[in-house]
């Protein structure tokens, strides 16, 4: 990590419900003093809401690690060679722009863990401003959220975890705010020190309001409150268990992880499945993200220009990010009552483009939407989809499939099918700009994948993603 980064405490002012990109902005500390930020109860909880917003940055969830770069590298859209992000498709990270956008992310993650600890560190600095209850259920958010952002770090630029790679060097894990460079741990060191952070996250979320009343505890007049009491837009109880889940299969620890994921579906009516309403009825307001089954999602203010400059059908051939017409078919096996493919894909109306374009992140009529600029991290769906690779018996894994596919509109699958064949298909089709394809290419060691800027073939992904040079140049 870079020796010197400059520390921002947020603070958010409280405005009207419905003016969602105005809550959205931030003021840097240089406009709050810090005493003045932990000196009150609306104060500490505007910190911790300025956090989980740099989450929500374009440099991380907003963008690069959900919308854009991670599925460029999963071949998910057709990047031809005059695309602007051709360098991106074809894993040339030390040049231009893929270089850059490695080195955001990397600088971004780290700066917002470093703001983590800072908020951790002045929890105990301003003790007592907050009960002991709320100061827990703060603390156990950050450190699920320092947790979050360090599992991440290391399913991109660390090795394919396996019992052989598991000991090589991967990357510094930071729980405290001095400035000096941390070693590069063993990727099994490393990922002990995310269950440890879980862990703890896990225990101080014992009496997390979700547990007893659900996601929405309150009926907000703000996005302050609904922010901060709308549970599936925080690192939650279950959003913890969940990850957990996510981390014991990358580590291959299949026992573990089909025991979090069964305590997560045990409750999953507080994630209630989207509707056919919903997903085949609605025209101007369908909720495309399938909000409801979010265990934990981000609000990006910037989100409709992203998808602007990213997905409008208007942009040119070398900038929209859009999948072949038939990889794209392939992936949905053509079947329009599928809710994700009905509802996400379709050919503009006005003829601007003679391929389907992506509308799952495009503005709804109505902007008083409370799902409006949201972006899934962990849905429901996957963790069904965690409880069944890791089921032992290959049957019963495919019946907790079924229960997905029934929720998507689809007709059940015979459970003597190959299971992994039909995971891999429901990655492909679920989660598609939500940035997990890559990572599970990359856990399964999956080589050779479908060509995503060809009708044909495939390409072999290159999974060593190197270390930024604004890391790097502090080891030699």
């Amino acid at each position: 990590m870079k020796r010197t980064i400059k520390i921002l405490l947020i603070l958010l002012t409280t405005v009207s419900f419905f003016s969602c990109k105005k809550f959205l902005d931030v003021q840097p500390e240089d406009k709050v003093s810090e005493s003045q930020l932990y000196s009150t109860k609306n104060g500490i909880r505007s910190v911790l809401n300025g956090i989980y917003l740099d989450l929500a940055a374009n440099q991380l969830y907003g963008d690069n690690l959900t919308l854009s770069t991670i599925e460029i590298l999963g071949q998910r859209y057709n990047i031809s060679t005059e695309h602007n992000q051709y360098k991106t498709a074809t894993y040339a990270y030390k040049d231009k722009p893929t270089v850059d956008r490695m080195e955001d992310i990397w600088s971004a993650a780290y700066s917002t863990i470093l703001n983590i600890n800072v908020f951790l560190e002045n929890l105990d600095k301003y003790k007592g401003v907050v009960d002991q209850s709320t100061e827990n259920m703060y603390r156990g958010e950050a450190i699920a959220m320092r947790a979050f952002l360090h599992f991440d770090l290391l399913r991109l630029y660390g090795p394919r975890y396996s019992t052989v790679d598991s000991t090589k060097q991967s990357l510094p894990y930071y729980r405290n705010t001095k400035t000096e460079v941390n070693p590069l741990l063993p990727a099994n060191d490393f990922m002990d020190n995310v269950m440890a952070d879980l862990n703890l996250a896990e225990t101080l979320l014992q009496n997390d309001p979700i547990i007893t009343t659900g996601v929405n505890i309150a009926q907000p007049e703000d996005l302050v409150d609904f922010l901060s009491n709308n549970r599936n837009y925080r690192l939650n109880y279950y959003a913890i268990k969940g990850l957990k889940a996510r981390v014991y299969l990358y580590r291959g620890d299949k026992t573990n992880a089909l025991t979090m994921a069964k305590e997560v579906i045990a409750i999953s009516d507080k994630f209630p499945w989207t509707t056919s309403a919903n997903a085949l009825v609605e025209k101007q307001n369908p909720d495309r993200v399938f909000s409801s089954e979010m265990l934990f999602g981000v609000m990006n203010s910037q989100l409709y220009n992203r998808y602007l400059n990213l997905f409008d059908p208007s942009l040119s051939d070398r900038q929209i990010l859009a999948p072949t017409p038939s990889r794209l078919a392939t992936v949905y096996e053509n079947n329009e009552n599928d809710y994700r493919y009905n509802l996400n894909w379709q050919m503009p109306s006005n003829g601007s483009k003679p391929y389907k374009t992506f509308l799952k992140y495009a503005d709804v009529v109505d902007k008083t939407r409370t799902f409006r600029f949201s972006i899934p991290l962990l849905k429901i769906s996957e963790i069904y989809y965690i409880a069944a690779e890791c089921e032992p018996n290959a049957a019963d894994g495919i019946t907790l499939l079924n229960i997905v596919r029934a929720n998507r509109g689809l007709l059940p699958l015979a459970t003597t099918v190959n299971i992994s064949t039909e995971l891999q298909k429901e990655y492909q089709k679920d989660l598609f700009g939500e940035g997990q394809l890559f990572y599970y290419y990359k856990r399964r060691n999956v080589t050779s994948v479908a060509n995503g800027s060809s009708t044909s073939g495939n390409v072999t992904i290159n999974y060593n993603v190197p270390l930024p040079d604004s890391e790097s140049i502090y080891r030699q």
